[in-house]
């Protein structure tokens, strides 16, 4: 089966009904994301006691955004440039084995 090939896929967020295009290899983390996002939104309902859907959900946003923005590495090392650096480090020690391999 074509990993790439679009499904859809139904979730629930704040006890609402959604449909998401997905592929297969997303499906788990998108219903990683989806369990996040459900789970910030019930506590901003049930601990901020706000009522509108929309306003929900700009202050879950702001609140994912700010995490986001505060996870770091080290020296402000986002976690997008660490995962960058890693996937170099990766193709660069492919490359050295498959240059070793051909080498014996």
């Amino acid at each position: 089966m074509n990993k790439s090939a679009l499904h859809m896929l139904d979730v629930q967020i704040l006890d609402r009904d959604f449909r998401v295009n997905c592929t297969e290899a997303e499906k788990k983390s998108l219903l990683e994301a989806v369990a996040y996002i459900d789970a910030k939104m019930h506590g901003i309902r049930n601990d901020a006691k706000i009522v509108s859907v929309e306003r929900i959900a700009i202050m879950a946003a702001l609140n994912i955004a700010h995490e986001l923005l505060a996870t770091s590495a080290g020296e402000g090392l986002a976690l997008g440039d660490c995962k960058q650096r890693l996937q170099a480090m990766q193709h660069a020690i492919d490359d050295a084995l498959t240059h070793q391999a051909q080498l014996s």
